[in-house]
């Protein structure tokens, strides 16, 4: 163990098969002429940020954040950003101008109901996450690892019980694969969950907010491309390729849902300025009970290029060929 410029720290560690067996993604051992080893690095007890080697990958915002100038209705906690490209270029944004409520990649429902009330968590509108503490943190070569329990707060009760498990792969030439597992469950009483209603959007769940770029971005599904916004399209897979905050190269990132997911293949939300996400379980609700937990397991794919070169087809491939052998 290791402690960083910030005094915080950095533990570097073999990994552990059965800790990440959780993340479900079979990488456990350390990839043939690996020569960086991933670390992290705690800022301000508010975030957790990874590295590999010397190249920023993520940061996982688990303190209430607030951006100067933005209403203080909008603070919140539990959402990673940024998330960085392979060339150093950050790709998601925080608290833009357009949409406030948009956190890098954040996992929020539009109506949640709990205790005969219902609440936007997805707009900042009530029922704030809170971290309550560290499932583990791992690293090696080849991946790394870290969890956190969370729990959803009506007042100063917790009526859902929330983990995440991040596990995040070496990159390659092409591409990185940071896989995100989410467990929900409800403490004592039913809690209902869906997305937007009055527009029949349905959005609300895993999304994505994208970094200012580039204008058109081209965003793809297993079945297409455009730069135009997509409601209510089924599909495995979608991706947002473009020039991020003035980069001179084109880069992307794309979600990934695993088959397992319930609902699958979801509708999805595509929007040209900067968004996407799968809409489960959209216009309709699931209810969370407690003692069954809901489970849903996504990958983000972050690559070079637009989603032809960045192999977006082929890595969600490979990713529904490890879920199936789960």
């Amino acid at each position: 163990m290791m402690r960083s410029k910030w005094g915080f720290c950095v533990v570097n560690l073999c990994i552990s098969a059965a800790w990440f067996s959780l993340t479900a993604t079979g990488w456990c051992a350390a990839g043939e002429g690996a020569k960086t080893i991933f670390r992290f690095e705690e800022s301000e007890g508010k975030s957790l940020a990874l590295f590999d080697g010397e190249k920023p990958v993520l940061v996982y915002n688990f303190g209430i954040m607030l951006k100067e100038g933005v209403p203080e209705k909008f603070r919140r906690s539990s959402y990673v950003h940024p998330i960085y490209g392979l060339d150093g270029e950050v790709l998601t944004d925080d608290f833009p101008r357009d949409h406030y409520h948009h956190r890098g990649l954040f996992w929020a429902w539009v109506r949640v109901e709990a205790d005969g009330k219902t609440y936007d968590p997805w707009a900042v509108g009530g029922l704030p996450t809170k971290f309550e503490k560290w499932l583990g943190r791992q690293t090696g070569t080849a991946a790394a690892g870290f969890g956190v329990q969370n729990g959803w707060y009506a007042g100063e009760r917790k009526v859902v019980n929330e983990q995440v498990r991040f596990h995040v792969g070496h990159a390659d030439d092409v591409g990185r694969a940071i896989d995100v597992d989410l467990t929900f469950e409800a403490t004592d009483k039913p809690v209902r969950i869906g997305g937007e209603l009055p527009l029949k959007k349905g959005y609300g769940g895993f999304g994505l907010r994208y970094a200012p770029h580039t204008k058109p971005a081209v965003m793809t599904m297993k079945d297409g491309a455009g730069s135009s916004d997509v409601i209510g399209l089924r599909s495995a897979w979608a991706d947002y390729s473009a020039r991020f905050n003035k980069a001179s190269a084109t880069a992307g990132m794309a979600i990934l849902a695993d088959p397992r997911n319930p609902g699958f293949p979801n509708s999805w939300l595509l929007r040209e300025y900067g968004y996407i996400g799968p809409t489960w379980p959209g216009v309709d609700t699931f209810t969370l009970e407690p003692g069954i937990p809901l489970r849903l397991r996504y990958r983000v794919w972050v690559h070079r290029g637009d989603a032809a070169v960045g192999r977006v087809a082929q890595a969600y491939d490979r990713f529904a060929e490890q879920a199936q052998k789960r």
